[in-house]
């Protein structure tokens, strides 16, 4: 009888993007505004980032992981898209693998804030900045945005579409920071309280792992099991990788 689930679930955050570096500045420099020239979903790797999904790919090349991944799943978004493909390029996964485009894997939506600093939102959306403070961010959706409630929706859609065709398989998917909690959230039945600590003890790093493998022998018909969280790859030269502070309501995952 074929598992219900992967036998291994690797899910991965994007490389260093333009976008984070973009922010970091604008948060140093204290604007409302992170300068890009590009819609969100537009924005590419930087440097680092290219360097990050490199060495990604270049681990599991040279047999660091049980396996490398038989299906890759990856965010829309060009820098989601762009480690995968790096990924790939390094010998990560078979050169011929397909990588599958889902939507239902994009960045959390930000609606009226998107673009705008935490400093930027309390000027530009002061009753949003109130909203959020006492919702929660957990549970706050700005106008046109989504809530983390909403990303579980879409989420627990896409796991059940993983369920149905990919059980037994080694599955990895590329996406965001928000996608990668949210997704532990469901995975591993958590409530608010529980990722909202997970997610206070420290970000998701570009290029992280997050790793489950199955086990059989876990409720009724076996289940996927946490094995690490947030693990990078080696770096080539020691190049540092980077933890983007979640020093914004709108920042970019």
């Amino acid at each position: 009888m074929t598992p219900r689930w992967p036998s291994v679930l690797w899910v991965v955050r994007h490389g260093q993007s333009a976008g984070n570096v973009a922010r970091d500045a604008a948060d140093a420099a204290g604007d409302l505004r992170i300068a890009l020239d590009h819609r969100d979903v537009d924005v590419p790797l930087s440097a680092l980032g290219e360097q990050q999904a490199q060495a990604l790919g270049a681990w599991f090349a040279a047999g660091e992981e049980d396996g490398r991944p038989e299906i890759m799943l990856a965010s829309p978004y060009v820098r989601a898209v762009q480690t995968a493909e790096i990924f790939r390029s390094a010998g990560g996964c078979a050169a011929d693998e397909k990588i599958c485009i889902d939507e239902r894997l994009r960045e959390k939506e930000f609606g009226i804030l998107d673009g705008l600093t935490r400093r930027g939102i309390e000027a530009a959306h002061p009753d949003q900045a109130e909203f959020r403070l006492a919702l929660g961010k957990f549970y706050h959706r700005p106008p046109g945005g989504e809530s983390w409630c909403d990303v579980i929706l879409r989420l627990g859609s896409l796991l059940d579409t993983v369920s149905l065709h990919y059980g037994g398989r080694r599955v990895m998917i590329v996406a965001h920071q928000v996608v990668v909690l949210c997704l532990r959230t469901i995975i591993e039945n958590l409530g608010e309280a529980e990722i909202l600590a997970i997610d206070s003890e420290g970000d998701v790093a570009n290029c992280a792992i997050t790793e489950y493998r199955f086990d059989a022998d876990m409720g009724r018909d076996g289940n996927l099991v946490l094995s690490r969280y947030n693990v990078t790859a080696p770096m080539e030269g020691e190049v540092p990788v980077t933890r983007e502070p979640d020093a914004m309501v709108a920042a970019r995952g």
